[in-house]
């Protein structure tokens, strides 16, 4: 998938769950509290690809190279 289209990409409630690997019912409550970001179309709500894959990566936690637990 091309950069341009990852930041434009707009995933339901359902999709963003599977990206998310978290029920729909945890990913409507997120919203409720805007811990995540969305669209809103009409009645329609939306989540873009790009700023999931952004919550993705700021949770990440880099490995600790001398193999013990922090």
């Amino acid at each position: 998938m091309t950069e341009q289209k990852a930041r434009t990409e707009l995933l339901t409630i359902n999709e963003a769950s599977e990206v998310l690997r978290l029920k729909p019912s945890t990913v409507r409550a997120w919203l409720v509290k805007r811990r995540l970001p969305f669209v809103k179309l009409g009645s329609r709500v939306f989540l873009r690809l790009a700023d999931l894959q952004a919550i993705i990566e700021a949770g990440l936690k880099p490995a600790n190279p001398a193999g013990g637990i922090a």
